[in-house]
C-alpha cells in the first residue's frame, strides 16, 4: 500500500497580488535580510512574524564559524516572539532570501529545523501559521500552514498517550 502526501500552494508574480497586510509583511522581511549576518554563506535571509496583536517582530539568520552555533532567521523571530510575547498568536510569517554572490530567483522555503520550530507554534496556539515566501526577485509563495511543508511532523502529542 502507499499513500501520496501533497500539498497545495498560491504563487504569485507580483507584490501588487498579495493584500496590503502580505505585502507589508514582505517588505519587512526584505529589511530584516538586509541586516543578516551571513559571512560564510553568503546567504541572507530575513524573517518577518506578525501576531495577532498586530506586532511585527523581524529576524535574520545569525551565522558563527561555529556552524552549529548558528541561528536561522525563522526561529530568531519566532524565539523572540515567543520570549517577548508568549501570550500572542502568530498569524502569520514572511521569509524573504538573497545571496551576495548571485540573484536569487525563487523563494526559500524554511529548512526542517525551522519548519519543526514553527509548527511547535501552529500545535501550541492550534491554528496555522501562513508562510509568505520569495527570493529577491521571481514568484512569491505562500502556503495556508507550516504543517502543509511538514507532512507527518513530530509534535508533543507524541509524548503522552492521553
Amino acid at each position: 500500500m502507499k499513500k501520496k502526501i501533497a500539498f497545495e500552494l498560491s504563487i504569485y508574480k507580483t507584490e501588487e497580488e498579495l493584500s496590503v497586510e502580505d505585502s507589508n509583511l514582505l517588505k519587512q522581511a526584505v529589511n530584516a535580510r538586509i541586516k543578516a549576518y551571513a559571512p560564510y554563506s553568503n546567504f541572507l535571509v530575513g524573517a518577518a512574524v506578525l501576531l495577532e496583536n498586530g506586532e511585527i517582530v523581524l529576524g535574520n539568520n545569525q551565522e558563527n564559524a561555529s556552524y552549529p552555533s548558528g541561528l536561522c532567521a525563522e526561529r530568531v523571530a519566532i524565539f523572540y516572539a515567543g520570549a517577548n510575547y508568549p501570550n500572542e498568536e502568530i498569524k502569520k510569517i514572511a521569509i524573504s532570501a538573497a545571496s551576495n554572490d548571485y540573484e536569487v530567483k525563487e523563494p526559500a522555503g524554511p529548512c526542517g529545523n525551522c519548519r519543526q520550530a514553527i509548527a511547535e507554534y501552529e500545535y501550541k496556539q492550534k491554528t496555522p501559521i501562513p508562510i509568505i515566501m520569495r527570493g529577491e526577485s521571481g514568484p512569491i509563495y505562500k502556503c495556508d500552514a507550516v504543517t502543509d511543508m511538514l507532512p507527518l511532523g513530530f509534535n508533543n502529542s507524541f509524548l503522552s498517550d492521553s
